[in-house]
């Protein structure tokens, strides 16, 4: 089950050379560079006076935690522990760079309740992670999620798509790569051109192509269903939407969606029902499909894409969808 987090972002701080897609005020939201502890305790308490739902996890995300001074570390962990020892959370949560995680700085993230660590890995090529100004190796993310799984801390990796110098190929192999270390989850998101980057002159410059929606659509279809088929839960697919990224001309160029998670599992379901409908050898008749409650919305597509792509391409008469409450999530039957 997707961990419910409080977040709170620490923007820029710890990373030691800025990556040639990131503008984190757009992507996180325009926080003050050093948090107060009255500022996180107000998010914190807003959170938790104003929802019904028990907090998992405080969730230190933006910027390299680790590489951050010591001193604010603690600082935070502080705060946040606080929490923990209220009962008010289980645990905290932070997002690193994989090449600031070891023996030393796991120690300290062990003395307090932190029991996840998500870390930027974004691709298992090296030459991809060069291109991108990334300053770390695909080795450093193997050795990240070695030592922390050995002092029993869970791992979330994150990759992009359609990075500088990626491929198809090229990310195939990262996925392969990244379902051998066998981390616990995974977010994936495609390359966004956001204003002020280097990846916004290159892309000006026609020095860089983005990936177009149907190109990260498929790339992301493939990696959900490998993540999937290896038990390894995909927690996020795409972005999650700020205002800035709404705001005029702050995204140039890519395959941004609000719903992006949406249109890779419609097309998965897509791909599902188009092979039964071809197996069954149906055509010209009307359809009844199956399937689990949760995938209702994934088998009709974002505003019934998915049934009027279906009718017109094996000329149906009509299309039923039944809620099978003892269907297993993302099967299909035709009853």
């Amino acid at each position: 089950m997707k961990p419910r987090i409080i977040p709170i972002f620490v923007i820029y701080r710890g990373c030691p050379n800025r990556c040639v897609f990131c503008n984190e005020r757009i992507t996180a939201g325009d926080y003050p560079d050093r948090l107060t502890e009255d500022t996180i305790r107000t998010i914190c308490d807003f959170h938790l006076t104003n929802s019904k739902t028990k907090f998992d996890q405080i969730a230190f995300y933006g910027g390299n935690f680790t590489g951050m001074d010591r001193t604010y570390q603690i600082e935070l962990l502080d705060i946040a522990q606080s929490y923990v020892n209220a009962g008010m959370v289980r645990s905290i949560r932070i997002s690193t760079r994989p090449d600031y995680i070891d023996d030393e700085r796991i120690e300290l993230l062990t003395h307090y309740s932190v029991a996840t660590v998500e870390m930027g890995a974004q691709s298992m090529v090296d030459a991809v992670l060069s291109l991108s100004r990334r300053g770390h190796s695909s080795e450093d993310v193997r050795t990240a999620v070695r030592l922390l799984h050995e002092k029993g801390i869970a791992t979330g990796v994150h990759l992009m798509v359609g990075l500088p110098g990626d491929t198809q190929e090229r990310f195939a192999y990262t996925v392969e790569e990244i379902i051998r270390i066998r981390p616990d989850t995974v977010r994936i998101h495609p390359t966004i051109v956001f204003k002020d980057t280097s990846l916004a002159t290159s892309y000006m410059e026609g020095e860089y192509r983005p990936p177009t929606l149907d190109e990260a659509v498929e790339l992301c279809k493939y990696a959900l269903l490998r993540f999937q088929k290896a038990g390894i839960p995909v927690i996020r697919l795409g972005l999650h939407t700020t205002k800035e990224m709404e705001s005029d001309n702050n995204v140039i160029a890519g395959p941004f969606h609000p719903a992006f998670r949406s249109l890779v599992e419609g097309s998965i379901f897509l791909d599902l029902a188009s092979d039964l409908l071809k197996s069954a050898g149906l055509k010209d008749t009307d359809v009844v499909f199956s399937v689990a409650p949760r995938d209702v919305s994934n088998l009709r597509g974002m505003k019934n894409r998915n049934i009027r792509i279906l009718k017109e391409s094996f000329n149906l008469t009509g299309i039923e969808v039944r809620e099978n409450k003892k269907q297993e999530r993302w099967s299909l039957e035709i009853i």
